[in-house]
């Protein structure tokens, strides 16, 4: 798994009648973009998490710096 700042994170309900959960990765503490992140999620809660399986990252487009 990889990510970057500013990515957005879904981890899946895996009980019936759970929701999803989404939030912004707002820092990335492992080397090259792995984990562990810290996710700041919707409700508030800023939590510092190994993603698992359940859990996808969607990359947000980065805008490329004029030379």
């Amino acid at each position: 798994m990889e990510a970057a700042t500013g990515d957005r994170i879904c981890i899946h309900g895996h009980v019936v009648g759970h929701p999803d959960r989404h939030g912004e990765i707002v820092e990335v503490r492992g080397d090259r973009g792995e984990p562990p992140y810290m996710v700041r999620f919707e409700d508030g809660q800023t939590t510092l998490m190994f993603p698992g399986p359940d859990a996808i990252i969607e990359h947000v487009p980065r805008q490329r710096l004029a030379d």
